[in-house]
């Protein structure tokens, strides 16, 4: 059986895992007898294999190239009760892998360590996104973390200074100190897998009349310290930010193509100097959305096909509902449900019937016309797929091995 490979970001194979290729058959099944019947056809029983769970909207942190910046602060959280029947319905129907992340700071809730044993519980992947400045509640819950689990840090800087002005800490928080702690971390499990990311951020990028800190220039830094401290990779991606507006997340929004030439330019040479650093010992990642803008291909993500079908198979669990795309966390014409959507049988089924709307009547080439997404190739090799006279017995399977999605 083929083997899974380029795990982080190739979204496609990954929906060929044995585990999971079950699911890709029946939902390809499904849109192409709605397609011949216009309308008649029974939409798959089974649920995401993958979600994104929100815990809370809090943060301690003001990074001002936050995407999510509009929808924290607001003090909403999930609950424990809440979160416990969700994923134990979720994982009767096939649920997977969770990434705890997004909207605020995971480990501010209070539950944080009880939430995190409920999910490796119910035997799931877990990978956990954080600024860092929490790292004693991670590491009580290490004992349960497996190999394939991993923690990611937002870091985005290689010095002291550059940390500050691009994440404006609350408390006596330093990037010194949470580089040690997530040493030590990974010094109490090995098995995790502890990521150094970095979103690029280039002279001129202005949110809410402010203009972000540049750190392009400490790439090499931050490899540097990612090696002196464990880390296992170092993940580069460009900063993103909301469009007014439709509050929709997009990259490159109206540059003019020589200041373009430029930024990918200093981009490629403070690449290049990151990946000297690392000479191997660490692993370097390139995002889908740095690839693309390093060819000059973000148009091409930007195109999509008219039905998303990245939604199928995961969605986004928030204090605000449930979404079915996480570049559409906080939008109504994201939103499948409230956040107990999941919380039951009942809610489930309801749920499901509302994504099978969603995926009917969501516009994903007009709606999504500015949004470079990381499901651009899943979605349209799915399309492409769909659209052929193919058997599904004819798609490949691989071993499983990384259910993120």
């Amino acid at each position: 059986m083929e083997r899974l490979e380029q795990k982080e970001h190739d979204f496609g194979t990954k929906l060929r895992q044995d585990s999971v290729i079950g699911n890709l058959h029946e939902f390809i099944a499904w849109q192409r007898k709605l397609r011949k019947s216009k309308g008649a056809a029974r939409f798959p029983r089974r649920g995401p294999i993958s979600i994104n769970l929100d815990l809370t909207a809090a943060c301690n942190f003001a990074c001002p190239h936050c995407v999510d910046s509009k929808l924290i602060f607001t003090r909403e959280q999930l609950t424990l009760e809440n979160i416990r029947p969700s994923i134990d319905t979720l994982a009767d129907n096939g649920l997977l892998s969770v990434i705890v992340i997004g909207g605020g700071e995971p480990t501010l809730h209070k539950d944080f360590e009880g939430i995190v044993r409920i999910l490796k519980a119910r035997r799931l992947e877990v990978g956990i996104a954080t600024n860092g400045s929490q790292l004693a509640k991670i590491s009580r819950i290490a004992d349960v973390l497996e190999e394939g689990d991993w923690v990611r840090l937002s870091l985005d800087a290689g010095s002291e200074e550059t940390f500050f002005k691009s994440h404006r800490p609350r408390g006596n928080v330093h990037l010194e100190r949470i580089l040690k702690d997530a040493r030590a971390l990974k010094e109490k499990n090995p098995c995790i897998t502890l990521g150094y990311s970095f979103v690029i951020v280039w002279r001129g990028i202005v949110v809410n009349g402010h203009e972000l800190c540049p750190n392009i220039d400490e790439m090499a830094g931050a490899v540097e310290l990612a090696q002196t401290y464990a880390f296992d990779y170092v993940s580069f991606k460009p900063c993103l930010v909301r469009l007014e507006g439709s509050q929709k997340e997009s990259l490159l929004v109206g540059p003019d193509s020589r200041r373009e030439d430029g930024i990918i330019r200093d981009i490629r040479q403070h690449l290049h100097k990151a990946k000297e650093a690392g000479a191997g010992r660490i692993k370097i990642l390139e995002s889908v959305n740095l690839q693309a803008m390093l060819e000059k291909r973000v148009q091409e993500l930007k195109r999509q096909p008219r039905v998303c079908h990245a939604q199928f198979f995961r969605t986004v669990l928030a204090p605000a509902g449930i979404f079915h795309c996480p570049a559409l966390r906080g939008v109504a014409k994201g939103k499948i449900a409230e956040n107990d959507g999941y919380a039951g049988d009942k809610q489930f089924a309801m749920t499901q019937s509302n994504l099978e709307q969603s995926i009917q009547a969501f516009d994903a080439a007009q709606e999504c016309s500015e949004v470079a997404c990381f499901y651009h190739h899943m979605n349209w090799w799915i399309e492409n797929f769909i659209q052929s006279d193919k058997d599904v017995g004819e798609i490949g399977r691989v071993e499983d091995n990384n259910f993120f999605l």
